[in-house]
């Protein structure tokens, strides 16, 4: 139970500013969500250069790869 509440008064000191060793809550809250949604845009980046290539394909946009090479 100790390390609950020295947890809790070292997050309560950094959230009122006596400490700086850490991230605040809301700090940490904004990094958490930066980070979902940095997943979320590789995901889609993924997503529509893979879209893109498929359709460059199926337009004959760039040629097929051949075995020669």
């Amino acid at each position: 139970m100790r390390s609950v509440t020295s947890g809790g008064l070292k997050q309560d000191d950094l959230n009122t500013g006596r400490r700086s060793d850490g991230l605040t809550s809301d700090e940490r809250a904004e990094l958490t969500m930066l980070r979902r949604e940095n997943k979320r845009l590789k995901i889609e980046q993924e997503i529509l250069s893979k879209a893109a290539a498929w359709f460059a394909r199926e337009t004959d946009s760039i040629p097929k790869k051949s075995s020669d090479s």
